[in-house]
């Protein structure tokens, strides 16, 4: 235990409390009459205290001066329990104190303290942030929920708030240092304490009246500084608000919800968020709780060889790395093609042929080539010379139990319709079988690919060396467009992507050789004009 002697002044007329102590840390209980004798004669220093009230002579008695004299106190904390034995009065010999007492707050005119703020937790995990940004410098002056700075993990950018009033005494880091959770971040000089040291004293009972912020039945009402400030400065009385914090204690939104009740005025809305109350549970029931084992997965991994198809795969899409493409997408509309299509299948079913809409995309491909030979050439693996080809080898890509192939329709240019699509059904015949030749495989030109029948809209096809250009197409959909009479209408619409050699070919040949080619196919009849 601590020892001192402390003497106290309470004036009612002026309603402060001073005091003054004489620090004896080394006293020990066998001092006990000797340190009563001293705070006896202590009592002449408090007259300093008391004469400029009223002006009386010193060592006389000042009327409404109450002088106590404690003899001992123990520190716990920042809190001083004081345990006084002995109370005298100015003009009045020392009695023992049996009165009832209360607890009574002291307004000690102190330094600030100096607080070490340290990084929080800021959850998932992170031990480590950067400062990015700093809201304040040394010298500012902030209060609680102030902004401080900002910080960054690898997951997020947090914006650190204070929880103190006070001045910044000292940054510890520079921009784009790195923070760690748990050490000091900022040094904080809180403000004078005002109410944060309360004292227990056997003192007669005082008026409620007198103190604002005294405490009932003994119980400490729980606090921080700025809490106290806004209840002061709105005339509350600490002891009649609720504390909704831990432990009982009040915070600050406790304070404006108490004052809302009070007077009705509108508040600014409380950060806190607000707590809904879980939805009633219904009567517990007894649920079975299934018992299932878990899975036992017996399948062991399986290592085969590239070979076949997939091998033939592995080498033209390796050579087709080296290829800049060129990529370009538009939109057809088949509506024409549809009608005319059906009107052609009745026929040429009766002729034995499944009749699809590659042939007409094949065709007006062929045609289109004419114009554009550039499309339907080769290149040299050093790029050096173009073969323009003669012949129109339409490739068609092909899905398989095998893997991709990629046969080809021949000299499409001189071949009509019906001939086209009973080439396209022999192939797709031995395909599905895995009996295509050698011949049908080899000798490409130029390549469609029919990915719509499986699905898809667009899609970024590959070249196959060493052909320069390949086209998509996407699935046919019914979609509403505007017709010419700005109607809304019906229409069949496809989409098509086309990839270039972008080393010989340039955007607007891909671009002119599209537009040709959904011509055709959006006006079949145009087809007659230059078929041959």
């Amino acid at each position: 235990m601590a020892a001192a002697l402390v003497l106290r002044t309470w004036s009612r007329a002026a309603g402060q409390l001073g005091f003054l102590v004489k620090d004896n840390k080394h006293m020990g209980k066998s001092d006990s009459t000797a340190a009563a004798a001293a705070a006896a004669k202590s009592l002449q220093s408090c007259q300093t205290l008391c004469d400029p009230i009223d002006g009386s002579p010193p060592g006389s008695p000042v009327p409404g001066i109450l002088q106590i004299c404690v003899r001992y106190f123990q520190t716990c904390g920042n809190v001083h329990v004081l345990k006084p034995k002995y109370v005298c009065f100015f003009g009045y010999p020392p009695f023992k104190y049996s009165h009832p007492y209360q607890w009574l707050k002291t307004t000690a005119a102190l330094q600030g303290q100096i607080v070490q703020f340290k990084l929080s937790d800021i959850g998932e995990g992170i031990r480590e942030v950067t400062v990015k940004e700093w809201y304040v410098k040394e010298g500012d002056t902030v209060s609680q929920f102030d902004s401080i700075c900002e910080v960054q993990s690898d997951k997020a950018s947090v914006t650190i708030t204070s929880r103190y009033d006070g001045v910044i005494k000292k940054l510890y880091y520079n921009l784009d240092d790195t923070a760690y959770v748990g050490k000091p971040l900022v040094d904080i000089e809180t403000e004078a304490l005002k109410d944060s040291e309360e004292d227990v004293v056997e003192t007669p009972a005082v008026s409620h009246d007198e103190h604002t912020h005294q405490e009932i039945k003994g119980q400490k009402t729980l606090a921080t500084p700025a809490v106290r400030r806004l209840a002061m400065e709105n005339n509350i009385k600490l002891s009649e608000v609720i504390g909704s914090g831990k432990d009982g204690r009040i915070l600050k939104e406790d304070i404006l919800n108490y004052l809302e009740k009070q007077t009705g005025a509108i508040l600014p809305p409380s950060p806190k968020a607000e707590i809904m109350p879980p939805p009633p549970k219904p009567k517990d029931r007894t649920i079975p709780i299934p018992i299932s084992k878990p899975p036992v997965f017996i399948g062991k991994d399986r290592t085969e060889p590239v070979k076949g198809f997939h091998k033939a795969m592995v080498k033209t899409m390796s050579a087709a790395l080296k290829i800049p493409h060129f990529g370009y997408c538009d939109e057809v509309d088949l509506t024409e093609l549809v009608k005319l299509r059906e009107e052609l299948k009745p026929i040429a079913f009766a002729r034995g042929i499944k009749l699809s809409f590659m042939p007409f995309f094949l065709k007006a491909a062929s045609l289109g080539l004419l114009q554009f030979p550039i499309l339907n050439a080769s290149v040299d693996e050093n790029c050096q010379n173009i073969t323009y080809k003669a012949s129109h080898n339409i490739g068609i890509a092909m899905d398989t139990e095998q893997g991709l192939i990629v046969p080809n329709v021949k000299n499409v240019q001189i071949r009509s319709i019906f001939e086209i699509a009973t080439e396209l059904n022999r192939l797709q015949k031995l395909g599905s079988a895995g009996q295509l030749s050698t011949n049908d495989l080899i000798g490409g030109t130029f390549t469609l690919s029919n990915i719509g029948s499986i699905g898809g809209t667009y899609a970024k096809p590959v070249i196959l060396p060493p052909e320069v250009a390949i086209g998509a197409l996407g699935t046919i959909k019914a979609l509403p467009r505007f017709n010419e009479k700005g109607e809304v209408c019906k229409a069949q619409i496809m989409n098509v992507s086309w990839s270039a050699d972008h080393r010989i070919i340039d955007g607007a040949t891909v671009s002119r050789f599209s537009n040709l080619w959904k011509s055709y196919l959006e006006n079949p009849a145009f087809m007659l004009l230059d078929l041959k």
